[in-house]
């Protein structure tokens, strides 16, 4: 398997392989674990409200990376074990915000680095990342989770119920309850929801 390809999730052998050199303490493996997985982690971080989503992913890996020798499991175990480790992270990042005085200024700024892209397209993407945690925040926090587990995390019912300690029928009405509260967020708003969702 070429360095430069993602860990294929059908293939278990491969990623027994690279988790087996990340192990071993290989640049190349423990780079390939980032960009195969950090995308849908950062994703899950920014959804969950994280201030700083950057940082929050790579505090996630580094404490992955550090307790790596520990882990035992498959793709989809390591899939469930950073998750874990990424809620925990919102979580106490949340805890230390609402013991924090923030200081909030009048004057709105947003700093555009021109030489990573299109402004336009950036600037849209802030403001639909944004809108959807507007509408996330107005879950409740086990449905918000249940929702981004499966959609941003793309984590299976069983995945969700190990990470937040839950049965999978109780994931499953989490799921069902959350869906029906954003759809009727979303028609207040004069938004209709069209995504559907196994259960």
């Amino acid at each position: 398997m070429g360095r430069g390809s993602e860990v294929p999730r059908s293939d278990g052998e491969a990623f027994a392989g690279v988790l087996a050199a990340a192990c071993a303490n290989a640049p190349w493996a423990y780079r390939r674990l980032f960009t195969t997985y950090a995308p849908r982690v950062r994703a899950y971080v920014q959804a969950g409200g994280a201030t700083e989503p950057d940082e929050i992913t790579n505090d996630v890996f580094l404490a992955a990376f550090q307790s790596l020798n520990k882990f035992e499991g498959d793709e989809s175990g390591f899939r469930s074990w950073l998750f874990t480790i990424a809620r925990r992270r919102v979580i106490d990042e949340h805890r230390k915000r609402s013991r924090r005085i923030v200081t909030v200024s009048t004057e709105s700024t947003i700093e555009v680095d021109s030489a990573a892209g299109d402004v336009e397209t950036e600037a849209l993407a802030n403001i639909a990342s944004q809108w959807v945690v507007d509408v996330l925040n107005q879950l409740s926090a086990d449905q918000r989770d249940v929702l981004l587990l499966r959609t941003v995390a793309d984590c299976t019912i069983d995945q969700i119920a190990g990470i937040l300690g839950k049965r999978p029928g109780a994931v499953k009405a989490l799921q069902r309850r959350g869906l029906a509260a954003a759809k009727k967020v979303l028609a207040q708003q004069g938004v209709p929801l069209t995504q559907t969702i196994d259960v």
